[in-house]
């Protein structure tokens, strides 16, 4: 007798078990994702908390007729598994492969993508919303809010929209007290005193006009099929608070549910996490980041540093361990953290912002009103900028060049290494006259010795790597070594010089005019969108100043990249090694 699960391509498929044969289908379902996860990577610890929750809604409600949304979405491995793509699983973000989140393109089964947080209630309340007003009284809608996301701004936007309304939403609360890293502020209190029965009398999400229910055991399939049964049967807001483990079923993504987000490669029978090859290797960005703004903050007491639930992932947690009273996770709320640090250098500190890339758009409001609009000197640490791979189009921190480029007072600097950053680090805490955005890529970094002395950087000024004759290529960021290997690999060495201008904004106007005097041919290469980024500012510049030449942007077209890695994504974009080269080659011989 073979499996379950090789049987189940569809909820339609599920719906034939008896509810006694859902317990081993769970356990198949998990020895699946953990198989798949233990060799292709991916999100494994939030997928395995909901297992017995996406096996009870698909039983109990008419997916795909009835709404479902996944928040955040790295929740959806074992939905996706149920839906049709159990056979390309083992595609998942691998290129040309399924999404590791929802995708409406994907399936008819994922209503809404959701690669960034808390946006699930007010999606599934405009979904219950358009019901009404077709005349459908009884679809259902619910969505899933869970790994810290119900904590956002925009989550509380949506249930207060959603209380007073008659909209058949059913939000369920998957209470893990952890998204990525461990929930923090007081909402995480409040719902900590529910579990334990210990809240004051008033309910927080009655006080909302939504008909609560729970907490209930989020692993009890028993119990998780009653309650929905029984909620699929009233009508208006409902919520349904659960109680999950983020891991559950691997002892070591239960006991280290930080480390086991996104583990790895890792050995699926011990839960032990597969060393790479033994080899000093130069830090990530990320902890030159953590190491060195500990470093600056042992000298500099007005220092602070903010993180909107990024402490591991942005090396934050360094500060958090070592000067914990001057080091702050706000939880998911980028809006919160650009103005809180905003009120911080209002009072003369000295914020450091730490934002990914991709989720600083989520602020840009407050980045425009709060910050450069009253031209306050909060230090944007913009991390993950560039293709930063399988997490895919809703991770990529392709468009921060551009977006902030258009905003007064604001200067944008892009470190070409490691060293760099350490010292656009200590420019920015002797004192700035504004606001700076510093974006470095995810990753490894080039070299052992970074930890070298501090030497300031006088703010819009680049810097002249190699003198050329014919071909200017102007860099931005960590992308110009990439350049630098392709000119390595050129016969004609003395014809192409290359600049790394460092500053997007302001532009170093004195080396630009430096550049197109002794140049024929100017090629910009960046690893953000073409549309308004660095290769634009450039263009802007040569045409403000009547320069003529032939000016070639390499950058990221006018599309949404897809996930991959970075190197296949890099090739896919024209930003690898050979297309530059072989470029490059072709000015010089005049073909191109």
């Amino acid at each position: 007798m073979g499996s379950l699960l090789e049987h189940i391509d569809s909820p339609a498929d599920l719906k034939r078990l008896a509810p006694t044969q859902l317990l081993v289908l769970a356990q198949e379902l998990r020895e699946f994702v953990i198989d798949i996860v233990a060799t292709k990577e991916g999100h494994l610890g939030a997928s395995l908390g909901v297992v017995e929750l996406s096996i009870a809604l698909h039983y109990i409600f008419d997916t795909p007729n009835d709404n479902l949304i996944w928040d955040v979405g790295h929740q959806a491995y074992v939905h996706k598994l149920l839906t049709g793509r159990k056979a390309r699983f083992d595609t998942n973000r691998q290129l040309g492969g399924i999404s590791g989140f929802p995708k409406r393109s994907e399936s008819v089964y994922d209503d809404f993508g959701t690669g960034h947080s808390s946006t699930s209630i007010s999606a599934i309340l405009g979904m219950a919303l358009a019901s009404q007003l077709q005349g459908n009284t009884t679809k259902q809608h619910i969505a899933v809010i869970g790994d810290a996301s119900i904590a956002s701004g925009m989550a509380f936007e949506g249930l207060n929209h959603l209380g007073v309304t008659n909209a058949n939403v059913l939000v369920i609360l998957n209470d893990n007290a952890i998204g990525i890293d461990p929930s923090v502020g007081a909402l995480k209190k409040y719902l900590t005193n529910v579990k334990k029965g210990t809240a004051k009398d008033e309910n927080i999400f009655e006080c909302l006009n939504l008909d609560y229910s729970g907490p209930i055991d989020g692993h009890d399939l028993s119990a998780l099929l009653t309650e929905l049964e029984r909620l699929k049967t009233r009508k208006g807001p409902r919520l349904l608070h659960i109680i999950t483990t983020k891991g559950k079923g691997l002892q070591k993504a239960e006991e280290d549910q930080v480390r086991y987000h996104a583990p790895g490669k890792f050995n699926k029978e011990t839960g032990e996490i597969l060393k790479k090859p033994s080899q000093t290797q130069p830090l990530k960005y990320q902890d030159v980041f953590g190491h060195t703004l500990v470093e600056l903050a042992k000298t500099n007491e007005k220092i602070v540093g903010i993180t909107p639930a990024m402490p591991t992932g942005s090396s934050l947690k360094f500060m958090m361990e070592e000067i914990p009273e001057r080091a702050f996770d706000v939880g998911i709320a980028e809006q919160h953290a650009v103005t809180l640090a905003a009120g911080m250098a209002a009072q003369g500190l000295v914020p450091f912002c730490n934002i990914y890339s991709t989720f600083l758009q989520r602020a840009y409001d407050q980045v425009i009103h709060d910050v450069a609009l009253q031209n306050l000197p909060v230090v944007f640490c913009v991390d993950r900028a560039g293709l930063v791979g399988q997490d895919g189009p809703t991770h990529h921190g392709v468009f921060d060049l551009a977006y902030l480029r258009c905003i007064p007072n604001l200067s944008i600097f892009s470190p070409r290494n490691e060293m760099e950053l350490r010292n656009i680090l200590y420019t920015a805490q002797l004192g700035l006259n504004g606001p700076i955005a510093i974006r470095y890529p995810r990753g490894r970094g080039l070299t052992l010795n970074w930890r070298r002395p501090f030497t300031k950087i006088e703010l819009g000024t680049g810097q002249e790597l190699k003198k050329g004759k014919k071909i200017a290529v102007l860099s931005i960021g960590p992308i110009g070594n990439t350049v630098t290997k392709a000119l390595e690999q050129i016969l004609d060495q003395g014809a192409i010089g290359h600049y790394d201008m460092r500053f997007v904004k302001p532009l170093d106007a004195t080396l630009l005019h430096k550049v197109f005097e002794n140049y024929n041919r100017i090629v910009t290469v960046e690893d953000g969108c073409k549309l308004g980024g660095f290769g634009g500012a450039v263009l802007e510049f040569a045409n403000e100043h009547a320069y003529n030449q032939t000016i070639t942007v390499f950058a990221i077209e006018d599309l949404f990249v897809e996930h991959g890695t970075v190197q296949e994504l890099h090739e896919i974009c024209g930003l690898n090694t050979n297309t530059i080269k072989k470029y490059l080659e072709e000015v010089l011989q005049e073909k191109v």
